[in-house]
């Protein structure tokens, strides 16, 4: 091959001068390693993962681990028939998770793409439970209700948009960021399909009070003939409770909880997507969501919104399951405390901050703060520089109604956030402070850098 271009072909860099393909399919391809390298340029455009305070996800597993993952890659999760023990090693987690989670006998749950879908089938299960009931008493089933609080996940409003339920959303309060019995009562009627309850908060960390609702529901069960299940959303703190506060009861042992969903890429330590739906029995499945198909050879239930995707977040729970064990989870969970709790208190001792939320009470490992007193500047100004001067991704964001004239900040402390890094955050944190008291806060343009979402 001949050619007058610099830079060609023969010598692998032929996308250096050529513009990345774009509005359609390129009429010829390129050598491996151009379309590699290609790629691998352009995301250097993007954020370091270790430097995303902001996201729950996993970024980060043993070399063991992705060395597993990428030899699975190729296997379709859905295809039992020709991949049996990875369906095998599914159930071997999903009994791992009821045990941790205190079913109290035999049950059942699927794994999904992350607590997202996790919650659709959940919601879902509560639904149908609710109008078999209502059938069965010969009472109509056209004004479903959901309750939850303003501290959920959006996934949720979503359930309630796509099928068809009536949200009932509780507001939280500048001083109460999370709901308990007293704000669930007013809301609960005969068509209440089910409460969705939070541990471990996207906004402060902190679970509802899980107890309480759960005391409520059985009261009213109890007095009025109301059978209203209780749903864990533990996408984040289904992987956190049961080693830090292995003595708080929010799961199983609650007569109300029928389901709990928690999220494998979060603190499970997995790669996404990989979410966990665990069901108290098997008759919190109904059977009529259950589907049976012989369409790769043998005949299957799935319980799923998606049908084919990998199998390798699977395989790569499990290797966490038998890595750490227990007290394996433990300890990573109590450094991530520690570290979470030494960041806390620099942060405090600058001055320039208070604490969100109790720091008494249980929580994630992460720290929720805003400014303390007036100043020429704000949160959103502070993330800004974090992002300008250091390439850190710390969030600021406003609350959820009747709440959201609060601005706060938050930082996930996770594996990848070791004590050395943890005092250079508190440091810059103070350092950038320091700076917008010289020069006030930043333009609107430098403001556009913070990271806002908070739920990933």
């Amino acid at each position: 091959m001949t050619t007058t271009e610099p830079y060609s072909d023969p010598y692998g860099t032929a996308f250096l001068c050529r513009p990345a393909p774009d509005n359609k399919l390129p009429d010829h391809g390129m050598p491996p390693v151009d379309a590699m390298r290609l790629v691998a340029e352009e995301l250097i455009l993007d954020g370091l993962p270790a430097r995303n305070l902001a996201t729950f996800v996993t970024t980060w597993m043993e070399p063991e681990a992705q060395r597993l993952i990428a030899e699975a890659l190729h296997r379709n999760y859905i295809d039992h028939a020709e991949y049996p023990q990875t369906a095998e090693i599914e159930k071997r987690c999903l009994r791992m998770l009821a045990d941790l989670y205190h079913a109290p006998g035999e049950t059942t749950g699927t794994r999904t793409q992350g607590s997202s879908e996790a919650i659709m089938l959940g919601a879902l299960c509560l639904k149908w439970k609710w109008r078999k009931r209502r059938e069965e008493a010969g009472q109509g089933t056209d004004r479903p209700n959901l309750i939850f609080g303003a501290d959920v996940h959006v996934v949720w409003e979503k359930f309630c948009r796509y099928f068809d339920v009536e949200p009932r959303i509780i507001p939280l309060q500048p001083n109460k960021l999370t709901i308990g019995p007293e704000d669930v009562e007013p809301h609960i009627d005969e068509n209440t399909i089910g409460v969705a309850a939070v541990l471990g908060t996207t906004f402060t960390g902190h679970a509802d009070d899980i107890a309480g609702i759960n005391d409520l529901l059985v009261g009213l069960k109890n007095d009025r003939g109301l059978d209203v299940p209780l749903h864990i959303d533990g996408a984040s703190g289904g992987f956190v409770w049961p080693f830090l506060y292995p003595d708080t009861a929010w799961d199983f042992r609650l007569e109300q909880v029928r389901s709990i969903n928690v999220s494998g890429h979060k603190y499970g330590l997995v790669y996404p997507g990989l979410g966990w739906l665990v069901f108290r029995e098997l008759s919190d499945l109904p059977e009529d969501l259950v589907f049976y198909e012989n369409y790769l050879g043998k005949r299957d239930a799935t319980f799923t919104l998606n049908f084919s995707t990998g199998s390798a977040m699977v395989l790569a729970q499990y290797y966490n399951l038998i890595r750490y064990g227990h007290a394996g989870y433990r300890e990573i969970m109590e450094t991530m405390q520690h570290n979470a709790h030494a960041l806390r208190d620099q942060i405090l001792a600058t001055g320039n901050f208070e604490l969100v939320g109790d720091e008494h009470h249980e929580q994630l490992p992460l720290v929720a703060f805003r400014l303390a007193g007036e100043h020429g500047y704000d949160e959103f100004d502070v993330a800004s520089q974090l992002a300008a001067e250091r390439g850190w991704m710390v969030p600021a964001y406003t609350l959820p109604p009747d709440a959201d004239h609060l601005t706060i900040m938050r930082v996930l402390v996770k594996e990848t956030l070791p004590q050395p890094l943890v005092d250079s955050l508190a440091g810059d944190i103070a350092e950038a402070c320091a700076k917008l008291e010289v020069k006030g806060g930043l333009h609107e343009l430098d403001r556009q850098r913070v990271k806002t979402g908070t739920g990933y």
